[in-house]
């Protein structure tokens, strides 16, 4: 294990704290430049995702994470980014002038969220989002000449300097891990700076944030605007890969799982936005398999153990039935939510830390390093 002694002020605001974070992320990046010449269509197809809904999940944890800003919105702000896009293209809008007026759009749309939220905390702020997403949707839904209504709208494949990039491409995939990259190198860079800074002040306590002079209501409409901006990058490339977007597809329902993106890896880290993004890929994979093999596997297994075959025929139809019951995706997102809440709230990346940790201290390591003292001074009670 490698000990870092801090020894100046540049020491805490490196972008990588020592030449093992170069070696480490630089092999990574080779490793997804090469992924397409080895995984299947199928694979690369869900890193392009992956991708995406990591650059969601770290736009969210600008807001949520970062500034202590709940949001259930932001759906719409991926909605505003999608159809921003469909509709440009309709004029022959080239791809960087749209996927750039997305962001820019989506970004005031965010700060104009954010002026009303100014004296909003908790559930409250929460509920006003929820409330944003619904009107984004029902003006989808609504506004026909612009969005088509519920009927949907095509979005045409890429031209870039004269060339097609398909959906289903190589290129489509670098695209998607170069906004991906750039998205988390510059929300590092903002993160070291004094509005980032300012961020991370508001969410440890706005009365210590307001003494020490900072404009709390101006860097909450900041934290939307960006973390919307950023989501409305995500909404674009999206747009592209689906190639066809409509007003069902931006429900509550996604917004809550950018919440599982954020939760799952991890609240304060966006390698975490990275980890959940993976996790919420394989979700479907993983019910299918449920839906498909399971229960054939415990068939087998009661099988094996002694069951008869109109024994072993029963569980089988009776796994069957639970895997394909309406709702069971809902029920898995709202068992992992409680579970990380209560057990692992600092989610999988925050796992790793104290892994990581247990071994830098061991033999001295205490299971109450990480416990959260429950003590607390008037000023922030009263926050």
């Amino acid at each position: 294990m490698r000990f870092l002694f801090k020894t100046d002020y540049q020491d805490d605001i490196r972008l990588f704290p020592h030449s093992g974070y170069v070696t480490s992320y630089g092999l990574l990046l080779a490793a997804l430049v090469i992924a397409p010449y080895v995984l299947s269509s199928y694979l690369m197809s869900q890193l392009v995702f992956v991708c995406i809904y990591a650059t969601v999940g770290v736009g969210l944890m600008i807001l949520t994470g970062f500034t202590g800003q709940a949001s259930l919105g932001h759906a719409a702000f991926l909605a505003i980014g999608a159809y921003t896009a469909a509709y440009l293209q309709q004029f022959n809008v080239p791809f960087p002038v749209y996927f750039l007026a997305a962001g820019l759009l989506t970004g005031v749309v965010g700060a104009l969220v954010g002026f009303p939220a100014l004296r909003l905390q908790g559930i409250y702020l929460v509920i006003a989002t929820i409330s944003f997403a619904f009107i984004v949707e029902e003006i989808m839904a609504r506004w026909e000449s612009v969005t088509n209504g519920n009927e949907g709208m095509r979005v045409k494949t890429i031209q870039l300097l004269g060339a097609t990039i398909s959906r289903d491409g190589p290129t489509f995939y670098y695209l998607c891990l170069a906004v991906l990259v750039l998205t988390i190198v510059g929300t590092l860079n903002l993160l070291r700076s004094p509005t980032g800074r300012a961020f991370v002040a508001i969410r440890d306590s706005e009365t210590a944030a307001r003494s020490m002079g900072i404009n709390v209501s101006l860097y909450k409409v900041k934290s939307f605007a960006i973390s919307a901006g950023i989501t409305g990058l995500a909404g674009v490339l999206f747009a592209h890969k689906m190639s066809f977007i409509s007003p069902e597809m931006f429900t509550l329902q996604l917004s809550i799982e950018f919440i599982i993106v954020i939760l799952i890896g991890g609240i304060f880290s966006l390698h975490g936005a990275v980890l959940g993004a993976i996790f919420l890929v394989m979700i479907d994979p993983f019910l299918t398999y449920l839906k498909d093999d399971m229960p054939g596997v415990i068939s087998g297994i009661a099988a094996t153990f002694g069951a008869g075959e109109v024994r072993a025929g029963h569980i089988q139809d009776a796994v069957a039935a639970f895997a394909s019951a309406n709702g069971l995706k809902g029920a898995i997102y709202g068992v992992i939510i409680v579970v990380f809440v209560l057990f692992e709230p600092l989610g999988l990346y925050g796992r790793w830390l104290k892994i990581k940790l247990f071994f830098q201290l061991f033999p001295l390591y205490k299971r109450a390093t990480f416990k959260r003292q429950k003590i607390y001074v008037k000023s922030e009670r009263n926050r």
